[in-house]
């Protein structure tokens, strides 16, 4: 990560919708598995993740994306219209990214899959604004428009002068009301983007996520079994050794990231476990 993204990310926090953050939502694999995700929340309600006829579901990359847009969401002083624009080379740079062709193209399928993947909930997705579960569907994106640009300026001249196919764009996307309305309502978890971004694994970030999530609940200790944990993320793997093969190494950053004190594998009777206790914010 160079200097200045550093520094930026240093100074940045997050703020996630909450409900959004206990449901799973991105792939956390490399896999070209395009099936439903469908879970069964902790009240009984029932959620799925649809992708898009002829796409996939969002994955890791899509995550990124994802928390950056909600970044730049808060720091636009969250606008009534949901609205955040912004230069696809900019926010490349923002999410610690190499310029360039690829992951413009990587970029554009992620806006559009936040856009296209239809999210259903049967009173699993909690709203603020109604205080109950609700049951319909939605998108993380209302919807997205990017133009390209025939503009360079003197720092992306000479990555594109030779590409003009690959040339940046301006994006503009609208947040979903119901993601809106509940950041509104300060029904959310926060992030330090710094911390996010120097977790190296997909995996590792999700877990932050989660973790968060239990913080928001004031636990200082969060046990979860791993067949619900492999629900959570979501992860493919099923067989409690090859789960505790995946989740190690993010046990080991998340420790090294100083967002929990200690993260490990325990076993009552036949279940395994994932227990972890929470670091404070201050260290």
């Amino acid at each position: 990560m160079q200097v200045a993204v550093r520094r930026r990310a240093a100074m940045r926090f997050v703020a996630l919708d909450r409900s959004l953050e206990a449901l799973p939502l991105f792939r956390l694999s490399d896999s070209a598995d395009d099936a439903v995700i469908s879970y069964t929340a902790d009240n009984g309600g029932r959620w799925r993740v649809i992708p898009a006829p002829g796409d996939r579901l969002p994955g890791t990359f899509d995550q990124d994306v994802y928390v950056e847009l909600c970044r730049r969401f808060h720091d636009a002083d969250r606008p009534a219209d949901g609205a955040v624009s912004f230069t696809l080379h900019a926010f490349l740079r923002s999410i610690d990214r190499r310029v360039d062709g690829r992951t413009y193209d990587l970029l554009r399928s992620a806006l559009g899959r936040l856009e296209r993947t239809t999210l259903e909930s049967t009173n699993a997705y909690y709203s603020a604004s109604a205080g109950a579960v609700t049951t319909g569907q939605f998108a993380v994106l209302s919807s997205v428009s990017i133009q390209r640009r025939r503009i360079l300026d003197r720092e992306q001249l000479g990555l594109f002068a030779a590409v003009p196919a690959a040339e940046p764009g301006v994006a503009r996307v609208v947040l979903h009301p119901l993601l809106r309305e509940n950041i509104a309502a300060h029904h959310v978890v926060t992030l330090s983007l710094a911390r996010y971004l120097a977790l190296q694994s997909p995996v590792a970030r999700r877990l932050y996520r989660l973790l968060e999530i239990a913080r928001a609940n004031a636990l200082l200790t969060w046990r979860v079994s791993l067949e619900r944990l492999r629900e959570m993320l979501p992860l493919v793997q099923r067989y409690p050794s090859h789960l505790q093969r995946v989740l190690q190494p993010a046990h080991v950053m998340l420790m090294e990231a100083g967002l929990v004190r200690d993260a490990g594998f325990k076993q009552h009777r036949r279940e395994w476990h994932a227990e972890y206790i929470l670091a404070s914010r201050a260290e």
